[in-house]
């Protein structure tokens, strides 16, 4: 099963991938996305200063402006 690290404020998000069965990791410090296979940001504090520290490998999906069901796609084909 694929883990999807996930901001806690993207609830409905959080229930699509769940419906799909997709194990869901709770992003609430920098180290948890370092064990998810993919990981949705909401893009709302994303890279101000132009300075990015990634810490993961995983792919990354900013979920601003896309519906559920848009970013449940991104996942979906993140894997396929």
């Amino acid at each position: 099963m694929k883990r999807i690290g996930i901001e806690e404020n993207l609830s409905d998000i959080r229930s699509a991938l769940q419906q799909k069965g997709y194990e869901l990791v709770e992003m609430k410090k920098q180290e948890d996305a370092a064990s998810c296979d993919c990981c949705v940001i909401s893009g709302q504090d994303r890279n101000v200063m132009g300075i990015m520290d990634a810490e993961t490998k995983a792919s990354v999906i900013d979920a601003h402006g896309k519906t559920a069901d848009e970013v449940c796609q991104e996942v979906d084909a993140r894997f396929s």
